[in-house]
């Protein structure tokens, strides 16, 4: 009872909430495809569009640095909260339904359209509370230089950019669109980073002459200005001040290996119990909860950094403010790094002669990112109805059976799969991470691992339509 009265008290507000509408017909895939597009189009140029009212100082940190590879976000733009709203909203959601702390009947459709207002209000109030939060800090200047409508005007125009993607995903969410705004966006923020450090026209003031951001096109400029061919050579793969070409070709191998992971699954094969002839299979892949593992672990060691960088800026004698971390500015790029206390031994190393020279802090990574990886993969199963218990209870609903096992046996079947799944392909995310990180792949190992997976499901998608005839060429 205490689960629908919850639901109950968004009735009085539903209808206030911005909305769009479910399509009452079947959208052909052609304008599918033109509304993602669109969707897409209208994120890249918020991407682009500074925040209007901003008088902090150019070069200062970024203490979101971290935080923005899941967030598709981009620093002063009206796309400085990206989808965390969303993303935040809907994971406390999901939990508050998995734990049953709410009750939610998702077969019934009132139901389910009160739990998605709850979730986009959540929403709402969580992007107005972090523009506030942003303005108070100082992250865009002095409050007091700013003044009370600059602040306004600039809480104002977070809190809509953040309505906007919200519309947005729900356009795609509800069948206009492919996949999820969620999904695009973040994709988009990795693939656009990875491109663009590839092959930035953008030149760099190293003290030795102008340099090319770009790994790729560094390569040719070193070659075609350098007398030192060898030399040449030598600093477009190995460069520590830029993107290099090394970081390029291991972006490029994590990319071949995820999506050969994601190929590996196990069949079991169904039937139905009422129709003869009605067969089919389960698919249960090694990455059975996707890229969630990586997600909630990337949100938490960013939250750390986050929290952890303001206390020490403000109080950096304190003892535990230093067990938590301990920070310095970087001497390339706009973040502080972690250089002692917790954030430290959990951050990855810097390059693979950092392995040598602090053997403990990779070892410590290395621990921390396979055990959490396994651990939110096992666990989200549980909250999210991926469980094995929720699985059978499914099959059993749509009749279905796995042959040569009776009917009461689903259960026994899908424990000896499911949690293994969960908890190897979490661990295994964390070790493509791992390896990412270790090799200097481009948009860290969680950006690449984000990237692979989103791009994959599309990917599928995309075949899927094809299969029916769907054709956009």
């Amino acid at each position: 009872m205490t689960g629908f009265r919850f639901l109950g008290l968004m009735k009085p507000v539903a209808f206030l909430l911005p909305e769009v509408t479910a399509p009452d017909r079947k959208v052909p895939f052609k304008e599918r495809l033109l509304w993602t597009s669109i969707a897409l189009f209208v994120f890249l140029v918020c991407s682009q569009i500074p925040v209007y009212g901003i008088v902090a100082k150019q070069g200062s940190s970024d203490p979101l640095y971290w935080m923005r590879v899941i967030l598709a976000s981009n620093r002063g733009t009206l796309m400085e909260l990206g989808i965390s709203p969303i993303i935040m909203s809907g994971m406390v959601m999901q939990l508050l339904a998995g734990s049953k702390m709410i009750e939610v009947d998702q077969t019934l459709r009132e139901d389910r359209a009160l739990f998605g207002a709850a979730q986009k209000l959540f929403a709402y109030l969580t992007a107005l509370g972090q523009a506030v939060a942003f303005v108070l800090s100082g992250m865009y200047g002095d409050v007091r230089e700013i003044g009370a409508i600059g602040s306004l005007l600039i809480i104002a125009q977070l809190f809509f950019a953040s309505v906007v993607v919200t519309l947005l995903d729900d356009v795609l969410t509800k069948g206009y669109g492919l996949g999820s705004g969620i999904s695009l966006f973040i994709a988009t923020n990795i693939c656009e980073s990875i491109v663009w450090k590839s092959f930035s026209p953008t030149t760099l003031n190293t003290g030795r002459g102008a340099e090319f951001e770009g790994a790729v096109v560094a390569l040719f400029h070193l070659l075609a200005s350098r007398p030192d061919k060898v030399q040449a050579l030598k600093e477009a793969f190995y460069r520590a001040h830029a993107p290099n070409l090394t970081n390029v070709i291991a972006t490029l191998v994590i990319f071949c290996v995820v999506i050969y992971f994601q190929r590996f699954q196990v069949d079991l094969p169904i039937k139905n119990q009422k129709v003869r002839g009605q067969e089919g299979s389960y698919a249960i892949k090694l990455f059975y909860t996707s890229n969630i593992p990586i997600i909630l672990q990337t949100a938490l060691v960013s939250n750390l950094y986050f929290f952890s960088q303001l206390l020490y800026r403000r109080w950096r004698s304190n003892l535990f403010v230093n067990l938590l971390g301990q920070w310095a500015d970087s001497e390339f790029g706009e973040a502080s790094v972690p250089v002692g206390g917790l954030a430290y031994y959990l951050s990855p190393p810097k390059s693979a002669s950092d392995i040598w020279t602090d053997p403990v802090h990779a070892l410590m990574y290395i621990l921390f990112v396979l055990v959490s990886c396994a651990l939110f993969s096992k666990n989200w199963i549980e909250i999210s109805g991926q469980s094995a218990r929720d699985v059978a209870r499914q099959l059993r609903d749509s009749q279905m059976q796995f042959r040569g096992y009776r009917e009461t046996s689903l259960l026994a079947v899908l424990n000896m799969y499911i949690p293994t799944a969960a908890t190897l392909g979490g661990m295994c995310i964390g070790a493509l991470t791992v390896v990412a990180d270790f090799l200097g792949a481009i948009g860290s190992g969680t950006g690449i691992l984000l990237a692979v997976t989103i791009v994959y499901s599309y990917a599928e998608m995309m075949q899927k339509e094809r299969e029916k005839g769907n054709v956009f060429f």
